[in-house]
Order: structure tokens, then sequence, then C-alpha cells
């Protein structure tokens, strides 16, 4: 069966000079397609999204995740996706950005075998995944302490136990960047060798608003 005109990427692939000042590669149309491909099939057995169409994942999920790259500094930097899931955001933050150094942690096991088909399918041998909570991670392999310059995570759990966990993985100076928005005044209060700020993303081309809350490693 013919797959339904409207259930593709191009909405997601529209939005990328908005986003990123260009527009989308051959190869990026190719990766995020096979991504999208392989979410979909994934999702007929395993419960991975609720968004169950192509154009729903690039509209929901791969858009989203670019935002990300408006906060992120630029050059070569070494980033770690707490709490990936299905890959987001750092999978399709590493499909237009080849210099980003990722690494993904994942608790649940359904979600870590989808990264690593995920992997194979688009070829990505250099993103790592950890299959495990990541304040047991860092315990059971402490090289990795200290080696980030971000930290990613999706709105969940924001609060002081996720800024501590992040700052035993970044270099000083290295930044928690989190995705809202919470409420303010449900901002976490951090010691002193951590600041906190809000940063909002605003698109009005592509009618998109977020928030980010990003928390600095003074140690």
């Amino acid at each position: 069966m013919a797959r339904p005109a409207a259930d593709t990427l191009e909405h997601f692939f529209k939005a990328f000079p908005a986003l990123l000042g260009r527009a989308a590669t051959p190869t990026e149309r190719n990766d995020f397609g096979r991504y999208a491909n392989l979410l979909v099939l994934w999702n007929r057995t395993h419960h991975l999204t609720s968004l169950r169409t192509r154009a729903d994942i690039g509209r929901g999920l791969f858009l989203d995740s670019l935002l990300f790259k408006v906060v992120l500094p630029r050059g070569p930097i070494r980033v770690l996706d707490i709490g990936a899931g299905a890959g987001i955001p750092g999978i399709p933050l590493r499909l237009v950005d080849p210099g980003l150094s990722l690494t993904l942690v994942e608790s649940r096991r359904k979600p870590v075998s989808f990264l690593h088909a995920l992997l194979r399918e688009l070829a990505l041998p250099d993103v790592t995944v950890h299959h495990g909570r990541a304040e047991a991670i860092i315990l059971d392999e402490p090289e990795l302490k200290g080696k980030f310059d971000e930290v990613l995570a999706l709105a969940v759990g924001l609060g002081p136990a996720l800024v501590d966990m992040a700052k035993r993985y970044l270099k000083p100076g290295g930044r928690l960047v989190a995705a809202g928005p919470p409420a303010r005044e449900d901002m976490p209060k951090l010691d002193r060798r951590a600041s906190v700020e809000w940063k909002t993303i605003e698109v009005p081309k592509l009618g998109l608003l977020r928030s980010f809350m990003v928390v600095t490693n003074e140690d």
C-alpha cells in the first residue's frame, strides 16, 4: 500500500532555513527518513512514542530536538543525552552536526535495543549508548566523570537531583540544558557552584516557543 502523501517529513525539512539558516542536505534527508521509517516500524510492536506517523515524528520529535541547537555553543562539543528514549534530542542534533560527539544514556531495555538498531541503520559507530540509570553509570564508569561540555535532558524531574547528577558528568564550565517549560517558581535551588538561567527560544515563522533551563557547572 502506498504511503499517504501527507505522511512525509517535508514540513520538518522546510523548517531547516528558519532553524539552521540553510536547507536540509540530501544526506540529512536520507538519514532522517530512515530514522522515521525505523521508528514507525518499531512502534508497531513497541511503544517508543505516542507519535505514529512520519509527519508527526518530524514535527513532534525531530523539529523539537533541533531547537536545542539554538542553545548549544558552536564548535566541536562532547554531549551527553540523559534519558534518550528513541534518541531524542541527541540523534537529530548529531545528524545535522557531525562534529558533535554524542553519548546516550537510557535506563529502559526496549529503547536501548532501538537505539542500537538505529545506530546500525544510520552507520553512526561513533555514537555511544549506555544502558542504565545515569546516577549508577557514573559509579560504574568513573572515566565519564567531568568529560562532557553539555548534558541534555527533557523536562522530566527537573530539580536538584538532576542538576547534581548532571554536574558529575560536566567539565568545569560545562552546562546542563534542560527543555521546559516548568514554572519558573519551580526552579531548583542550587548551591553556589552552579548558576541557572532561562533561555526562551521563539521561531515565529514556525510558530515555535520553547524555554530551556541552562545550568552552568562552576566547580
